[in-house]
């Protein structure tokens, strides 16, 4: 297999609800996303460069990595080579009461022994816990959270990039129906600007365009269909895809496996 075309992307059932765990190993390049949840990884091997509100930055093998909850970012393989590292996905529910209210990580990647083992250790026992070893997984969190929380969390420190005042009617025109088609003029007359004035403004403080933003939202929305176990064609639909294809395609390039692996996985 030509080394661009190397993707594996793994989801382990981590025990507690509002904990995803992933393993991936990918020369793709990721468009800029954004997740729901608080993500904290360690790259185990090669290297990625990525764009944040926090700053453009390189990670190599060793690195902790981290995203905030609807922060921009992407990542592209620092050579071309295939690049592998684990992740574990946190809900603001489960993280937000050991990092502190309103609290955001400072820096998206971190160079620092003991948050490295402890965030592997975490990985660790999250993939190879029973259902009965719930316990050892939340020990093994509220652990790592600590540590996170002591050295790079803080409260108000909101990233760049995540949204604000200036846009928040299109904003929340966007979040409140994903799946609804509006125009750009829509948008534009919400915030009373021209057209080319509120696209102009969403790339600068947002880092993507409105349709970039309403398709990472779309995607959002069809992960928590997913998780309810809807039929793929009914998850399409519902969250604002032209069909099952245009789902697949999506989701494929923007998550990195399919939706229908992606719901086996949860199952």
């Amino acid at each position: 297999m030509p080394k661009e075309d190397v993707h594996s992307a793994v989801i382990h059932p981590a025990r507690l609800n509002g904990v995803e765990v992933v393993d991936l190993v990918s020369a793709r390049a990721f468009p800029r996303h954004a997740h729901d949840q608080f993500g904290l990884g360690v790259v185990i091997s090669g290297a990625q460069r990525s764009w944040s509100g926090r700053g453009a930055v390189e990670a190599g093998a060793g690195d902790v990595i981290t995203t905030n909850p609807g922060e921009m970012h992407d990542g592209v393989p620092a050579s071309g080579a295939p690049r592998a590292w684990r992740m574990i996905y946190l809900n603001p529910s489960v993280a937000g009461p050991q990092l502190g209210a309103d609290a955001e990580i400072t820096q998206p990647v971190i160079r620092d022994h003991k948050l490295r083992h402890a965030v592997l250790n975490l990985l660790h026992t999250a993939k190879a816990a029973t259902e009965s070893d719930a316990l050892a997984v939340e020990e093994a969190l509220v652990q790592t959270l600590a540590l996170l929380a002591a050295r790079y969390a803080a409260a108000g420190e909101r990233p760049a990039g995540v949204g604000g005042g200036k846009l928040a009617r299109a904003i929340a025109r966007l979040r409140d129906d994903p799946a609804a088609a509006v125009s750009l003029e829509d948008l534009a007359h919400l915030e009373g600007l021209s057209a080319f004035q509120l696209l102009r403004t969403f790339v600068r403080e947002l880092g993507i365009t409105p349709h970039a933003y309403q398709t990472q939202l779309r995607i959002r929305l069809a992960r928590r269909l997913l998780a309810e176990g809807r039929a793929l064609a009914d998850v399409a639909y519902a969250a604002g895809f032209s069909d099952q294809s245009h789902l697949n395609r999506v989701f494929l390039r923007q998550v990195g496996l399919t939706p229908g692996r992606y719901r086996a996985a949860l199952s």
